[in-house]
């Protein structure tokens, strides 16, 4: 059965319909006539080119091709806006390349299809969902964590349990609650690392919910500051805080922030909310040793590495920088619920 030729897009759309930068993985014997015929420059085994993708005259974008070792294949990393995608996609399925769904996360099997084992395909198909270089180093270092856990014997249970490598790969929303003017803006932006939400000390600053990806210590999450919970007058700052519910509801996490310096008038108390008393570095105006709580600045960034950590324990996330055998697919999950029920040996790297 001769090769296929086969055209697939690595890297998923923004939700806008673009992207940065788009990857094409082009397969098969096609792949060096097509680069002779629509690519300017001669491309090298294992090196960057950069040139430009014609469509006979016309230049289609100047991407930068790589070209595998054996020549089997090539990817073409566009400027990810739509039209160029739509057109160099187009421009492969008429030069003889079948194309594959693609676009999406995690990539398709196809898309890692030149991986060896099981094992190695997954490792590869969820490389593109680690946004962190935690979850990058922990994800590409499971081959070895296996093989050395393997030898050495390990607890199969301890390993089931340990969620970390998932919650790295599958961030988790952590939504920030409070009445209005504790500082919840503040604390997002702190854990933004830059200025998303804007910050005044006028309560109903916030008028809408923002969400946004932030490095919480290696784990990557979608942090949500939503406006201040009261009973505004103000219509829109009603509707606001209304749809906000949806996002509170819905967060794996939420942080009920209070204000060290202003008594709480609604009740403290949100189940399964981590409390954080805010504004500590200013003199308090009421008794909240006795809350289970997190006490930082959120304007000097005081406590703000403890809250990182309890943020980690709450979302069972264990040493992200730690060398140890995790699973991140529910294939693996359900592999390894399979040999402690079965009580047998397990290797994942041979399923």
């Amino acid at each position: 059965m001769p090769a296929l030729n086969t055209a697939i897009l690595l890297t998923a759309p923004t939700a806008a319909g673009g992207s940065a930068i788009a990857v094409v993985r082009l397969s098969g014997p096609l792949v060096g006539e097509f680069l002779q015929r629509c690519f300017s420059k001669n491309p090298l085994r294992n090196r960057c080119v950069h040139g430009e993708l014609r469509d006979g005259e016309f230049v289609i974008d100047d991407p930068i091709v790589v070209l595998a070792d054996d020549g089997s294949w090539a990817d073409v990393s566009l400027h990810g806006g739509a039209w160029v995608v739509e057109s160099a996609l187009a421009l492969a399925g008429r030069e003889g390349f079948d194309l594959v769904p693609g676009g999406t996360l995690p990539l398709p099997n196809a898309a890692v299809s030149d991986a060896g084992s099981a094992f190695e395909r997954e490792v590869l198909a969820y490389l593109p969902l680690a946004r962190t270089e935690p979850a990058i180093r922990m994800l590409l270092d499971q081959p070895n964590a296996w093989r050395r856990a393997v030898g050495a014997g390990m607890d199969a249970r301890s390993v089931l349990a340990d969620q970390t490598l998932w919650r790295l790969l599958n961030p988790p929303r952590i939504a920030i609650v409070g009445e209005p003017n504790v500082g919840k803006s503040t604390l997002a932006n702190q854990l933004f690392g830059r200025q998303l939400s804007i910050t005044a000390d006028l309560p109903g600053t916030t008028r809408d919910w923002v969400g946004e990806f932030a490095d919480i210590g290696g784990l990557a999450v979608v942090l949500v500051d939503t406006p201040g919970q009261r009973d505004a007058e103000d219509a829109i700052e009603r509707a606001a805080i209304a749809a906000s519910q949806e996002q509170i509801e819905g967060s794996d996490l939420v942080l009920n922030v209070l204000d060290a310096t202003a008594r709480p008038t609604n009740a403290v108390d949100r189940p399964g909310a981590l409390v954080v008393v805010n504004k500590t570095d200013q003199p308090s105006s009421w008794d909240f040793r006795s809350l289970d709580a997190i006490e930082i600045s959120a304007r000097t960034g005081a406590g703000l590495e403890k809250l990182r950590r309890e943020i980690h324990r709450c979302l069972g996330v264990v040493g992200p920088n730690d060398s140890r055998p995790c699973w991140w697919t529910e294939r693996q999950k359900a592999l390894i619920a399979e040999s402690i029920r079965d009580s047998r040996p397990l290797d994942l790297l041979k399923l």
